[in-house]
């Protein structure tokens, strides 16, 4: 059955870096767009990142373009998202999440708190 699985998420100073990792099981990983979601507390979850099924497009939040780098290893069945210039309204539950075919598959989610 499909499986995702995200990590690498903590506690992190403004300014600071992360790099999340999803890890991707049970499907044609190469076959799929895989993309990275985010909810805050008491606000809607919002998409950040998607990355075509080979990774050659991409396309970002305008809220994190510039500083955050979404990216895959398909020989892994891996996608990383690669957060630079961390700021507080960062702070948030990040969930990776793929369609396959017609259904949606979610991960358990990864916290990151942006906090001095």
């Amino acid at each position: 059955q499909v499986q995702i699985v995200e990590s690498g998420g903590g506690l992190v100073q403004p300014g600071g870096s992360l790099r999340l990792s999803c890890a991707a099981s049970g499907f044609t990983f190469s076959s799929y767009v895989m993309y990275w979601y985010r909810q805050a507390p008491e606000k809607e979850r919002e998409l950040v990142a998607y990355i075509s099924n080979v990774g050659v497009r991409t396309t970002y939040a305008d809220s994190v373009k510039g500083r955050f780098t979404i990216s895959r290893d398909n020989a892994k069945n891996t996608v990383y998202l690669q957060m630079n210039s961390l700021k507080p309204e960062d702070t948030a539950v990040y969930y990776c999440t793929t369609r396959v075919r017609g259904a949606d598959y979610w991960g358990q989610g990864t916290q990151v708190t942006v906090s001095s």
